[in-house]
């Protein structure tokens, strides 16, 4: 068994200690126990786990990974801090605001013999696992991905890059190695309105862009146009719930990584993907801002 501590109750951080709790019968996730929970709050107790100090967390015995469920600003601090005490990690996206610090996390798990596992729950959903099947084989002539949703604080969220990094997942994803060409952002900060667009060319000079724009109230929606040799797919096709959802599989796959059930081969893709992800939303930054 391992012992697993959660840092941060938020949405994501309830949704781990409910997952945690109820772990999928006969499955990786019965290797974790969850041993309590991280949090700037008093609260004692929630959903039946009990509250521990960090320093507590940190020391412990008892706690083998901790999941990381803080804001984003905080991740980078949080997971070095539990890789540094000899513990493994599973952390919401973006593991770092930045490409240097995940660099630096990245060989700090490697030299302290820790998986680091970076969550990425937009792949493992019925809708994108659908997308993929319809995309496979075809060949793009060029695509849109624009997505809306309402407003981050980005002192906790981090720049829009990196906040949205799901988005920029599913396009690197889809559609492998990317550079960047151009990016710009619009803002009226007086209505805390934000829309980053960034364009890109694929390994065969095809044209995407991605679009991620954030206001008050703004409807979370995400459209696509991806023109083929074949033919246009301008419609994300609705997916029937899946009986596991995306979460649980997250879970799943870092308790399989824990117990040595994923081959180097997917490892070295994974940490690839997330580089490479990492490293785009920092060029679309400094693009903006230059």
């Amino acid at each position: 068994m391992f012992g697993v501590v959660v840092v941060g109750i938020g949405i994501a951080g309830s949704v781990r200690i409910r997952d945690l709790l109820n772990p999928l019968k006969s499955s990786p996730s019965e290797s974790l126990k969850l041993i309590g929970f991280v949090s700037r709050r008093k609260l004692d107790q929630f959903n039946n786990a009990k509250q521990i100090e960090l320093d507590e967390a940190l020391q412990s015995k008892d706690v083998d990974a901790a999941f990381i469920c803080t804001d984003n600003q905080n991740h980078e601090e949080s997971v070095r801090h539990f890789l540094e005490s000899g513990k493994h990690v599973l952390v919401e996206y973006p593991m770092a605001l930045s490409a240097d610090a995940a660099y630096n996390l990245w060989r700090l798990a490697e030299q302290k013999g820790k998986v680091l596992h970076v969550e990425h729950i937009e792949l493992l959903t019925e809708e994108y696992k659908q997308l993929k099947k319809e995309v496979q084989g075809k060949k793009l002539v060029e695509g849109v991905l624009h997505f809306t949703g309402g407003h981050l604080d980005e002192n906790l969220s981090g720049f829009p890059s990196f906040s949205g990094i799901a988005r920029l997942s599913w396009l690197v994803d889809l559609f492998g190695d990317l550079t960047v060409t151009s990016a710009t952002r619009e803002e009226q900060k007086e209505l805390n309105y934000s829309k980053l667009t960034a364009c890109f060319l694929t390994a065969e000079n095809r044209p995407l862009t991605w679009v991620e724009e954030r206001a008050p109230g703004m409807k979370r929606d995400k459209r696509i146009h991806f023109s083929f040799t074949t033919g246009i797919l301008d419609t994300l096709t609705p997916s029937s719930r899946a009986s596991v959802g995306p979460f649980m599989q997250d879970q799943n796959l870092f308790a399989k990584k824990l117990l040595g059930q994923v081959t180097r081969e997917e490892l070295l893709a994974e940490k690839q993907r997330i580089l490479k992800c990492i490293n785009l939303a920092e060029e679309i930054k400094k693009k903006c801002e230059h």
